[in-house]
């Protein structure tokens, strides 16, 4: 009988090989980004493997970059960075049917418990016990390799590239906000913000059927990118609270008729009060954008005409949808990804940099 312990210590060392070749991109502090080994968790029966190949920087990426932290989540120990991802299935776990090697797929990146009264009523995005990719205390998926549940790993169709399935994760906040609002085809709405998250909202409430939309920013640059993508108009206003009333009008006639849905993609005190103001009576005010975590604002004329607020946390069962948009062409995100970087120590620090400037980078990408 062939004695096989050499061939599996041979084995395990070239698993252990192949582990430290597994390469991230950790946050180490202020603006300090570095490419070293990441060690991945053991493959559970029911994950697969992924070698990560596109990944989109977020804004939440950009804060932590900038700061170390996005509204209440803080970086208090070195973590792996990023969370807009697609890949190709290196591994599958023992009980996953799903999937076979070689699959591409796009990752949703919140791994929720399962188990809590939101989850098991479906509101899983607002887990309590959520651990999201790049979302302290949990590493990011901007690395060579990662390891995620398959139930979260979804299938692309050949005409949709990796690119896009990374951008499932952006247009999912569109996606979930316009659900939220319940847009469709007799929805006017009105789009405070024409950054990333506020062009996503533009795509999907068009797929949505919104037969006008405005959108309103104080950068012209982004602007006449809105228009370009397929805003009906576009409003320019100032930095000025003063200047609300003024600007609500200008905003109403842009329009022509009630806006029926305003989308806040900012979150500051006066794009919310724009947003309360410009909206017709018996309306809905979505807020998306969290650039402050209190405003002072006056609610009792708003809830005297019954505009409804509601809010949005990220997202829920939408990558089904948003691949459905981009296959079908009722989406197109590719105008959204701007700069492209390779998976270098330069890269990293180049695209984040880029990121971090805005200016016309609406959608920065790297490529693995």
């Amino acid at each position: 009988m062939a004695d096989d312990s050499g061939e599996e210590a041979e084995a395990a060392a070239c698993r252990d090989d192949q582990e430290e070749e597994n390469m991230a991109a950790w946050l180490l502090g202020i603006k300090t980004l570095k490419i070293q080994p990441y060690h991945l968790p053991p493959l559970g029966p029911q994950d697969v493997r992924v070698r990560i190949k596109a990944l989109g920087i977020c804004g939440s990426d950009v804060h932590h970059f900038k700061n170390m932290r996005c509204a209440n989540f803080i970086v208090k120990k070195p973590m792996v960075v990023g969370h807009e991802c697609a890949g190709i299935i290196e591994e599958v776990g023992s009980e996953v049917k799903s999937f076979e090697v070689g699959d591409r797929v796009a990752l949703e990146p919140g791994i929720s418990c399962g188990r809590c009264c939101l989850c098991k009523s479906g509101s899983y995005n607002l887990c309590p016990e959520m651990k999201f990719f790049g979302s302290p205390p949990t590493n990011g998926s901007l690395a060579h390799k990662v390891v995620h549940p398959a139930n979260l790993c979804f299938k692309l169709p050949d005409n949709v590239s990796l690119e896009e399935g990374a951008m499932c994760e952006p247009l999912s906040v569109g996606v979930h906000a316009c659900r939220r609002a319940n847009v469709g085809p007799e929805t006017n709405v009105m789009i405070m913000g024409s950054g990333p998250i506020g062009l996503v909202t533009l795509l999907a409430a068009r797929a949505f059927g919104a037969p006008r939309i405005v959108i309103v920013d104080v950068d012209v640059r982004r602007l006449s990118i809105a228009k370009n993508l397929g805003a009906d108009e576009i409003v320019e206003v100032s930095t000025d609270i003063q200047d609300v009333g003024a600007e609500v009008a200008k905003i109403q006639n842009a329009m022509g008729s009630g806006i029926d849905v305003s989308f806040d993609c900012v979150g500051f005190d006066k794009t919310m009060s724009i947003a309360l103001n410009a909206t017709r009576s018996g309306g809905k005010v979505c807020l998306i954008g969290l650039a402050k975590s209190e405003m002072t604002l006056a609610l009792s004329p708003a809830a005297a005409r019954e505009v409804d607020v509601v809010g949005i946390f990220r997202y829920r069962n939408t990558w089904p949808l948003c691949i459905e948009f981009l296959s079908s062409g009722k989406i197109d995100v590719k105008p959204l990804i701007t700069h492209r970087f390779s998976f270098t120590q330069k890269g990293l620090e180049d695209a984040f940099e880029t990121s971090a400037r805005g200016g016309n980078a609406i959608k920065v990408m790297f490529n693995l």
